[in-house]
């Protein structure tokens, strides 16, 4: 392949994926969170932090809103982390992890506490809207993430 040109198939690509994630969340600060409801695929751009051990992701919402409700119904979500500028060099520079996993929310307890403060460390502009009573933590447990890099080079990872 030319220097340059974008690759037509997909290759097995061969990265750390843990190491690929924790250094996106050291960087990113937003995923798009892809939740369903009723057969329906909807999407939010959502802060969000990893977990200290790499098996989960934390972020708040509303209540009210339309991804909490389908979190509700169905566990089953997906985040895209990316690392894109929107200009023609993504095509192989950029790189993406797809998160698969069971989202809930997380009662009022020590672990919400602790949790809460893992968020508010990388997001501190957001620890008064934690406390509200109306805003549910979610944490995310991982089940596999899938990191695409040089346009179509994918790697699975597996989180235990």
């Amino acid at each position: 392949m030319k220097r340059g040109t974008i690759p037509s198939t997909v290759s097995v690509g061969n990265v750390s994926v843990l190491e690929r994630l924790a250094a996106m969340d050291s960087i990113q600060p937003h995923a798009v969170l892809a939740t369903e409801s009723g057969g329906q695929p909807y999407t939010s751009l959502v802060a969000y932090t990893l977990t200290p051990d790499a098996k989960g992701v934390i972020f708040v919402t509303p209540k009210v809103t339309r991804k909490y409700k389908n979190i509700l119904k169905n566990k089953r979500v997906s985040l895209l982390i990316d690392t894109r500028k929107n200009i023609p060099d993504d095509y192989l520079s950029a790189e993406s992890i797809t998160i698969l996993g069971e989202a809930r929310p997380v009662r009022k307890s020590a672990r919400r506490e602790k949790l809460a403060g893992i968020f508010t460390k990388k997001h501190a502009r957001l620890k008064n809207i934690i406390a509200l009573p109306e805003t549910a933590l979610i944490l995310v447990d991982i089940a596999q993430c899938i990191h695409v890099t040089r346009f179509q080079s994918v790697t699975i990872g597996i989180v235990k």
